[in-house]
């Protein structure tokens, strides 16, 4: 699994939390960073937070998306950004999930096993 967020706070929260559930979670702090570890070890899963400088969120899952060899990796995006036309982007860009910032931990692992189990969650409006 890898986490990607510039807040290392927020890294180190998801960390913990994933590990305590048995996840091995590998961390990037910008949108470069993260590709290189898609490109290198194919995460089951991209934890991926939106805004971030230089390259953003929804450029990296477009990038994710965009190459066969990483386009079958679920990404759920972490987002302060929060009203339906966030949400439907992140849809369009491919992503299985979208949580919004702040979020229950509890909520977060749920979302996770859906997405691994292949189901798509997004919020209801």
């Amino acid at each position: 699994m890898l986490v990607v967020d510039d807040d290392r706070v927020i890294q180190q929260l998801l960390e913990v939390n994933l590990e305590l559930e048995g996840y091995d979670v590998k961390r990037a702090s910008n949108g470069d960073e993260a590709l290189k570890l898609v490109r290198s070890f194919k995460p089951d899963i991209v934890l991926l937070d939106v805004m971030m400088p230089k390259l953003d969120g929804r450029e990296v899952c477009r990038r994710i998306k965009g190459d066969p060899a990483t386009a079958a990796i679920p990404v759920v995006f972490l987002s302060a950004r929060a009203q339906d036309m966030d949400v439907n982007s992140g849809l369009e860009l491919g992503a299985s999930a979208y949580i919004t910032k702040p979020f229950d931990p509890v909520d977060l692992l749920q979302t996770v096993e859906k997405v691994l189990a292949g189901e798509t969650v997004f919020p209801s409006s």
